[in-house]
């Protein structure tokens, strides 16, 4: 398989300025995302947060944790982000809510080819599907042991109910060692995604999982409060899409 892989992933949730995302986004498509990439900052997934018109979701992979380190350096020192940095920021009302994550099994590695991506003046803005992003906040210190409870039995009803499993990703337990960007600090998590075509496929495959006896009871006392669901559009240029 071709591509880069990406072996440590950021979640990033910005909430923004009220009617500044669209503004955000032609922004970040048009100007800062070769930039990153040419500095080893893989630029995953760009979406826009169905359910919050004032959130803007990416997901953003590196080599190894080394990597990331000396990519941040290079590109939020370097002249491109001093260049666009204070447009940038004047979208945003807060950039922290950052989860600091890895693939929970090989398989969720992602490889990230910039050549498939649409270039900058590109014209298609057509439907792109949903990916809907699942986070669940771990009761317990064992993430192995959930890794292998989704594999054994939560995956299965998921297949039945139609629902393609697009990664699976764990906490990174190593310390954030580009601290002017922070993370979320104390998160034992567990996050998947999953692709649809639209909506109306998400809520049907929601429905049918909902009637699963072993999707019930499989969470139980394994996870702590309510799941968080993200349902994203992606944006033009976003390499993940439904």
């Amino acid at each position: 398989m071709s591509g880069h892989r990406c072996n440590v992933i950021e979640l990033r949730r910005y909430a923004l300025h009220p009617r500044m995302r669209d503004a955000l986004i032609d922004l970040f498509e048009r100007e800062l995302v070769e930039p990153q990439e040419e500095e080893g900052l893989y630029i995953l997934g760009t979406f826009r947060d169905l359910d919050d018109a004032d959130s803007f979701v990416w997901l953003r992979g590196f080599e190894d944790m080394a990597s990331r380190a000396r990519g941040l350096a290079a590109f939020y020192g370097g002249p491109v982000w001093r260049a666009h940095r204070d447009a940038a920021n004047a979208t945003m009302v807060d950039s922290d809510d950052v989860l600091l994550l890895r693939p929970a099994r090989p398989d969720s590695v992602p490889r990230v080819d910039p050549g498939r991506r649409p270039p900058r003046d590109s014209e298609d803005g057509g439907p792109r599907g949903v990916v809907v992003a699942t986070t669940y906040q771990l009761a317990d210190a064992d993430p192995d042991g959930f890794s292998e409870l989704f594999a054994q039995e939560l995956e299965p009803a998921l297949r039945s109910a139609g629902v393609e499993v697009a990664g699976c990703f764990r906490t990174e337990a190593s310390e954030n060692d580009f601290p002017a960007l922070p993370v979320r600090a104390g998160d034992n998590v567990f996050v998947w995604l999953a692709r649809f075509a639209d909506v109306g496929a998400h809520r049907r495959s929601m429905r049918a999982l909902e009637a699963s006896p072993a999707w019930r009871t499989a969470l139980r006392d394994r996870i702590a409060g309510s799941p968080h669901v993200a349902r994203l559009a992606p944006t033009r240029r976003s390499l993940l899409t439904g």
